[in-house]
């Protein structure tokens, strides 16, 4: 006779009558993949001392009700002097389940938390790319992805500020151009 498993974090019997919080990743995929070597076989000649780029972001979109998918991508360029011996772009993605969270809650663990668990997928890719390669290993450091969201948060939050001082001078413009005008 099979056991049943509970589904979910846990979470949701302490929460009484609130709603089921439930979070569950239903798949992980390698979404994109590709190393270029536009200087190869040259840049193996000199001694290996690359400047190294590294740039990550996230995308989330809604597939449908409670299910999402969410896509980390990592560029590392590494370059020697001016010419670039790598390129490996990896995009790991995945379709989380997430129900009964408030959105700030919700848009938390889309931002930072999902991201998060699909970094290491994508650091041993690129890993793995780098050394099939015939370069040496590129092991990605750590990434703390709560400070990196909380930093878009910040940001988006300056944008609407401007956006709204902006609006404010232009309409106090226009009624002072229509004082002037009677």
């Amino acid at each position: 006779m099979a056991e049943e498993q509970p589904q979910g974090n846990g979470q949701g019997a302490a929460q009484g009558d609130k709603a089921q919080q439930q979070f569950q990743i239903a798949k992980l995929y390698l979404k994109d993949v590709s190393l270029e070597t536009p200087n190869s076989p040259e840049v193996f000649t000199g001694e290996w001392k690359p400047q190294i780029n590294v740039d990550l972001s996230s995308k989330t979109r809604s597939l449908q009700e409670n299910h999402y998918e969410v896509a980390l991508t990592v560029t590392v360029t590494a370059k020697q002097g001016e010419k670039t011996a790598y390129l490996c772009e990896v995009t790991q993605a995945g379709v989380f389940q997430i129900s009964g969270f408030e959105d700030g809650a919700r848009n938390g663990l889309l931002g930072a938390y999902c991201p998060a668990q699909l970094f290491p997928y994508v650091r041993e890719q690129v890993n793995s790319l780098v050394t099939q390669g015939g370069f040496p290993a590129m092991m990605l450091q750590p990434v703390n992805f709560d400070a990196l969201y909380q930093q878009r948060l910040a940001k988006a939050a300056e944008q609407r500020k401007a956006e709204q001082q902006g609006e404010q001078t232009a309409a106090s413009q226009a009624q002072q151009g229509q004082g002037s005008q009677q």
